[in-house]
């Protein structure tokens, strides 16, 4: 089946490195939240053979590959070594348009998919809030979405990959046949090796809409009981918070709810009658990126308090059944490319954590922490997490999740997210891996029960540690 070509699906990814020989001098390297960088030299291998030769040749320091950067901390950082830039790999192999499957090297982009397979029908089977993750990202950092409490996380749905390991060689690697090394690699942070291709299974859509329900929630609680009860009825499901909030409105929220939208949902005449003849379009509005260099300090307190305000008054108390574009719904922060440069030269954290359903009173405290900090944070969701994954360091649990963005600068940071890791361990939960780059390593062997199996594989694959990253190091994955 022909495939139309890329255009923009490199956007947001590091200026394109020299490839070729190890030689190439040093880059400095960071991660979404442009913190803590580190210097590797970066490669960016056009061809399998390349990355085979770059892994068996990568140094003392070794070897780690990278998508488009939006790992929020360190994983995809390798000071001293290597950094392979996988979006020179980004050819899309086979497309099975009638049994859902597509077949892909490891570099190509969520975005890149979307643009070739809504058009026919099929949509990816989970998605971040960004589309500009590639294919090997997602399942290195085994991303979930908005629908991981109907459809799990995004390993759940890849068939087979390609895994060049540390010893250079390639590996098929399937959920059935090695089942060990699988789980390891979902989640794996990109420590059991190279992904270079992989094959997933999609999800039918008939339209490239979502029919959208939204209401407010007084407070935490309320906002908690509405996800409890009703989250089974709709396929994707978030919760904007107000961390800002206090008193008896702490945790007062926006609660957005989804579906993909049938054909008949469509608008036969007027104004929504154009998405009616085309309703599988690939439309996403982009804005042109922000400026390169802004100062810190633009999301205080007090300009995040009033956003948080604004944006909490013009949601509708209750609406049913809106009609929105699917990159709206899933990917509003894409429309404002390169956004995390409103952070400043200081950049940000993004914190994520889940505990279990029966914890609920840890996110309350957690909540009421940050709401006392007064933590301006203009992008905090809430979530609820289905069955756990298969993956070793796979992130989620069944239970709640919260995220949110930090401005690194913000005083006291350290100490109250050093504080949050503690309440987080004690209830049993853990700290996303993917949007670390601060959290302590005593805390990692119990957030993180099959962390000796997962050292153990490490070890049995790659006895001379070449594969590894920043993340790796300062964690003792």
């Amino acid at each position: 089946m022909p495939v139309p070509s890329a255009t923009d699906a490199s956007a947001s990814a590091p200026p394109p490195p020299a490839a070729g020989p190890a030689a190439a001098p040093t880059t400095p390297v960071t991660g979404w939240g442009r913190t803590a960088p580190t210097s590797a030299r970066l490669l960016r291998p056009g061809s399998y053979e390349e990355a085979v030769a770059a892994v068996r040749g990568c140094g003392a320091r070794g070897v780690v590959a990278r998508g488009l950067g939006r790992a929020y901390g360190d994983a995809a950082q390798n000071a001293g070594g290597t950094v392979l830039d996988m979006t020179g790999l980004d050819r899309i192999h086979e497309i099975d348009a009638v049994n859902g499957l597509v077949a892909c090297d490891a570099g190509v982009s969520l975005h890149r998919l979307m643009q070739v397979l809504l058009p026919l029908g099929w949509f990816v089977p989970v998605t971040p809030g960004t589309r500009y993750v590639t294919v090997g990202g997602a399942i290195g950092a085994d991303i979930h979405g908005k629908n991981h409490h109907v459809s799990g996380s995004f390993s759940r749905h890849v068939t087979a990959l390609e895994l060049l390991t540390g010893d250079g060689e390639t590996r098929l690697v399937t959920p059935e046949d090695d089942p060990e090394l699988f789980r390891a690699t979902a989640g794996g942070m990109g420590l059991t090796g190279v992904i270079l291709a992989a094959t997933i299974r999609l999800l039918p859509v008939a339209t490239s809409l979502m029919t959208v329900d939204t209401e407010r929630a007084a407070d935490l609680d309320d906002l908690m009981d509405r996800l409890t009860a009703t989250d089974h009825r709709y396929r994707y499901s978030v919760a904007w918070i107000d961390l800002l909030a206090r008193g008896a409105a702490t945790g007062r929220a926006v609660l957005t709810r989804g579906d993909h939208a049938p054909l008949e949902a469509l608008p036969a005449a007027g104004r929504g009658a154009r998405a009616r003849r085309d309703p599988l379009a690939f439309r996403p509005l982009r804005l042109p990126a922000a400026p390169r260099h802004l100062p810190g300090g633009l999301l205080g307190r007090t300009s995040v308090g009033l956003f948080n305000e604004l944006w909490f008054r013009k949601a509708p108390r209750e609406r049913r059944g809106q009609l929105q574009k699917l990159t709206s719904f899933f990917h509003p922060l894409d429309g404002l490319p390169e956004w995390n440069r409103i952070y400043g030269p200081g950049g940000f954290v993004q914190y994520q954590f889940a505990v279990g359903y029966g914890e609920q009173e840890a996110v309350r405290r957690i909540v009421g922490r940050l709401s006392a900090h007064r933590c301006p944070s203009f992008l905090a969701v809430l979530k609820r997490f289905g069955e756990g994954d298969p993956g070793w360091l796979s992130f989620p649990v069944p239970g709640w999740t919260l995220a949110l963005d930090i401005p690194a600068a913000l005083p006291g940071l350290d100490a109250l997210l050093d504080e949050l890791d503690e309440e987080v361990a004690a209830a049993g939960g853990r700290v996303y891996l993917a949007k670390d780059s601060r959290l302590r390593p005593e805390l990692v062997r119990a957030m993180y029960p099959r962390l000796d199996d997962f050292r153990e594989l490490r070890a049995r694959y790659d006895p001379r540690g070449v594969l590894t990253s920043d993340l790796a190091r300062r964690l003792a994955l």
